[in-house]
């Protein structure tokens, strides 16, 4: 990373305030961001986005700030740009790197900023109805005083045009169990020309709830998030109040945090190819899925204390183990699930009829996948080797040698296999990981006050990154001078992966939708977080 850090060092506005072996902080002017991201983007590998920050410091003397963390996968180096003394405007990204699309028009909504050169800045995560001036991460915001004046408005989308063009709206109220999004296909006959989606209707405001918690209250929400991501989330923001605290967890705690993270991939990624086959009504693949997944949740009640592991990482460590014979009955029971997976995978894997619906159905392409910073079994299927296990050495992963499963054709079938390939992989790492747990049981040693005895770094930016199920789940965290949240941003890997699926369905049928949909298996509750 010499070159790039010659590169700034000769830009005279910009000062380097961290550059160590794996992270580093660049302060730089608004007005600088938009050459140095274009320098950074022509880097090889291209680095990768991990997540866009807009932090309310007026209090601070600094105005609004934005932080853009990009991750260089060759070299495993993180580097933060930021930028300080925004006021109202600030110079749009979106058309150099589409990713922060999203991101950018957030910013609009709830700081109230404008960015400028936007290629798309309507509204995003405030429904049409909301008074002018509500903007609710703003540090001056009054809630009782300012959310009032909200008078319900329908939803505004483009209008479509010509000889047999129909418009179908699906949601957000669903025929399932399902949580809410509007999805509205422009078809003809039943190819689908464009969708338009629309997310938001249940935005619980949970990076607003965060501020002036204690690092132990924003880990209870952090946890709720999403709940089939409840490891990952909480090991992300661990991860970033560790860094603050610059406390380094033992050995045991990094091989029981890698156990748990793997407990939670492998049932999710069996839940989500059940999820599949119900997409085409193939209710034998579902009841398969559904079947192995509850028994691996039932292991997790049972040794862990709760189904989707809640409450099982704290910072600093864990909150408990399984004792030796706990972890070889674990072992056991695991054993026995990866063999029944092996015996009802081949049943889907070998179907004509699903096959047919899943091969060349809903192909994202390489180059979309990259712009659009698609991430996890969605990036690595349409052939981008983007696994965080594998792209940064941390928790116990570098030992066991993890390779990112990758397939090329970017379609429901390429995103099957992928899940089926990592889902065999994950049972191999427990295997490995519940041996190397037993021997480390007993050396335990996990300091409940590590982080009272700790000084904390307050009004320094520090962020965790974890390889979800769904692909890597970031938190960003600021504290204040007395150890509570002033900004924490959860950039969770559905709200990086919805962008992508519109872009999926023209040119294929609406009955594939549903398959599509849940190829990409995305969480609605962690993007409208």
């Amino acid at each position: 990373m010499q070159g790039l850090r010659e590169y700034l060092q000769s830009y005279p506005d910009i000062e380097i305030l961290k550059w160590e072996k794996q992270e580093g902080i660049v302060s730089l002017p608004p007005h600088d961001f938009s050459d140095l991201l274009t320098y950074c983007l022509a880097v090889k590998p291209r680095p990768i986005w991990l997540t866009h920050v807009v932090n309310d410091e007026r209090q601070l003397g600094n105005g609004f700030s934005i932080y853009l963390v990009l991750h260089f996968p060759g070299k495993d180096f993180s580097l933060t740009f930021v930028a300080k003394g925004i006021t109202v405007e600030f110079p749009s990204l979106t058309s150099i790197l589409p990713a922060l699309n999203w991101s950018e028009r957030e910013a609009q909504d709830l700081f109230g900023l404008l960015a400028d050169g936007h290629p798309d800045p309507r509204p995003l995560v405030l429904h049409p109805g909301w008074p002018k001036g509500f903007y609710p991460l703003r540090k001056d915001f009054q809630a009782e005083q300012e959310s009032k004046g909200f008078k319900s408005a329908p939803l505004v989308f483009p209008e479509g045009h010509g000889d047999g063009l129909f418009e179908i709206p699906v949601g957000p109220i669903h025929a399932g169990i399902i949580e809410p999004g509007h999805f509205r296909f422009y078809t003809l006959g039943e190819a689908v020309l464009h969708l338009e989606a629309q997310l938001f209707f249940t935005h619980k405001g949970i990076e607003k709830l965060l501020e002036g918690k204690s690092i132990a209250e924003g880990l209870g929400i952090i946890e709720r998030v999403c709940g089939v991501c409840t490891v990952s989330h909480s090991l992300a923001y661990c991860q970033a109040v560790e860094k603050l605290a610059q406390l380094e967890a033992p050995y045991s705690v990094l091989i029981w945090r890698t156990i748990l993270a793997e407990l939670e991939r492998v049932y999710n990624h069996i839940g989500d190819i059940g999820n599949m086959c119900a997409g085409v009504g193939f209710a034998l693949g579902n009841a398969n899925g559904l079947q192995c997944k509850e028994r691996l949740q039932r292991l997790n009640l049972e040794f862990f204390g709760h189904r989707f592991l809640r409450g099982t990482v704290v910072p600093g460590g864990v909150k408990s183990i399984p004792t030796l014979k706990e972890s070889q009955r674990i072992l056991k029971q695991l054993i026995g699930l990866a063999s029944d997976f092996e015996e009802w995978i081949p049943l889907l894997l070998k179907h004509d009829g699903f096959r047919q619906r899943a091969i060349t159905t809903g192909i994202l392409k390489s180059e979309s996948a990259m712009d659009l910073g698609v991430t996890g079994p969605a990036a690595r299927a349409s052939g981008l080797r983007y696994d965080w296990r594998e792209l940064h050495a941390h928790l116990v992963y570098p030992e066991l040698k993890v390779k990112a499963m990758v397939e090329n054709e970017g379609d429901v079938w390429s995103r099957l296999m992928v899940r089926v390939e990592e889902t065999r992989e994950s049972f191999r790492f427990l295997r490995e990981l519940l041996q190397k747990g037993w021997m480390e049981s007993e050396v335990l040693d996990v300091n409940p006050k590590a982080l009272e005895e700790n000084m904390m770094i307050p009004w320094q930016p520090a962020w965790g990154c974890v390889e979800s199920p769904r692909g890597t789940d970031v938190v960003w965290l600021m504290l204040d001078d007395n150890n509570k949240i002033y900004r924490c941003r959860i950039r969770s890997a559905s709200y990086a992966n919805w962008p992508a699926v519109p872009l999926t369905v023209p040119g294929n049928i609406v009955p594939d939708f549903p398959l599509i949909n849940k190829s990409f298996e995305l969480c609605y509750s962690c993007c409208d977080r």
